[in-house]
């Protein structure tokens, strides 16, 4: 018999109880659908966290206080003191990778303008600190190398601050905020950044020069972090390098001696996140499979009904010449068929899921065509593989028995 004729016939026997194909196929839908939205998502989330490190610089690097270890326990790093603002300047000077550099130090506490007050963070900086985190100014101006050697009381501010702090509609710029006490004058407002991949709101920030956090507000001499920009993005591995060597230079370790700073480059960071998703996706899509194999149940179990409702058709098709390859194939067309439509659905409502979810979490929308591919190979196979249990014992049957059936 034909392929076509076996088309004809197995579409003959899908449309004959809509009802009872419409739930098979639901488990298939139900598999594909998660499978798709769970891939398409995770690589939602990959895109956004490269769009979202981009947008902090790809050629930044982090020089940050090593954690402290007593008696094998991890003290943290809170209470380090290794990094000063000499060993910014001996990267500055002996770093030919190194275009810039940024000591940098934070505080927390609140900050008050007039009735208005938050809670948040300033943090210190020179000049660059701009260029290497990839901030912009909308408005106002830069504090100097010279507000940084003085101890200026100046700083600028992000939208947030500006939305909490200055309810009115009132200008910010020349108007003085207190942060723990201390008064700011607003010399400038950054370009809103939104939020960050770790879902850290980018404007909520104030920057002051770095000495004036340090000795008005911390009142300490050494740096929590150093920033860092490499030459180009392809240098931020040499940067790293000579970076690590100029600093155990200038700690005075010695070969034995681990560091007691860590370099960190974005690229390493985003690594590090990419492999995160990309694990936590692989596991969704893993989980989001069981339905799959539960839908692929379905189908062995309605086609075991089908052949049993139709054993006595078996019979008089194999009593007037049809051989057990072509009952065996007619059933497995069904199967295949009722998979496939399972799986077109699955993967249409999988895409419609998929963009729902990045447009509520403002993720790019991926559409990821190796894993439709990969569906529609699974739902084929799924198809095949629980079919063919029913469709041998469809084509085993005894012609004689089977037109005696009752």
């Amino acid at each position: 018999m034909n392929i076509g004729n076996l088309l004809k016939i197995a579409y003959s026997s899908i449309m004959r109880n809509k009802t009872r194909t419409l739930l098979t196929i639901l488990g298939v839908v139900i598999g594909i659908s998660s499978v798709i939205a769970m891939v398409s998502l995770g690589q939602s989330s990959q895109k956004n966290i490269n769009n979202q490190v981009s947008t902090m610089g790809t050629n930044m690097i982090m020089v940050m206080r090593a954690d402290q270890h007593k008696g094998g326990v991890n003290m943290g790093s809170d209470n380090t003191q290794t990094l000063t603002v000499s060993d910014a300047e001996a990267i500055r000077s002996r770093c030919k990778y190194v275009s810039m550099v940024s000591p940098m130090v934070s505080a927390s506490g609140q900050t008050v303008h007039g009735n208005n007050n938050s809670v948040g963070s300033i943090q210190g900086g020179s000049p660059d600190i701009l260029t290497i985190r990839k901030y912009e100014l909308s408005e106002g101006s830069m504090f100097t190398d010279e507000d940084v050697t003085k101890n200026a009381k100046v700083c600028v501010i992000g939208k947030t601050v500006v939305d909490n702090l200055f309810t009115d509609g009132e200008d910010p710029l020349g108007k003085t905020i207190r942060f723990k006490q201390i008064p700011l004058k607003v010399i400038g407002i950054l370009e809103s950044k939104g939020q960050n991949q770790m879902g850290q709101d980018q404007d909520d920030i104030i920057i002051a020069p770095y000495t004036t956090v340090q000795k008005r507000i911390l009142a300490q001499t050494y740096l929590q972090m150093i920033f860092a920009s490499a030459t180009s993005e392809a240098d931020a591995d040499a940067a790293t390098e000579e970076i690590t060597q100029v600093l155990r230079e200038n700690h005075k370790l010695s070969d034995s001696q681990d560091n007691d700073f860590d370099v960190r480059t974005q690229a390493e960071m985003l690594k590090m996140m990419n492999s995160i998703s990309g694990y936590l996706t692989y596991l969704l899509a893993a989980i989001a499979s069981i339905s799959l194999i539960v839908g692929g149940i379905g189908i062995m179990n309605i086609m075991y009904v089908t052949v049993t409702e139709r054993t006595k058709e078996i019979g008089l098709r194999m009593a007037i010449g049809a051989h057990s390859r072509d009952i065996l194939l007619q059933f497995l067309i069904e199967s295949a068929i009722l998979s496939l439509i399972g799986g077109l659905i699955g993967i249409i409502l999988g895409l419609g899921i998929s963009y729902a979810g990045s447009t509520l979490l403002n993720w790019p929308f991926v559409v990821s065509i190796p894993a439709i591919a990969a569906s529609f190979v699974v739902c084929a196979a799924t198809g095949i593989f629980f079919g063919w249990y029913p469709a041998k014992k469809a084509a085993s049957l005894d012609p004689i028995t089977a037109l005696h059936y009752e």
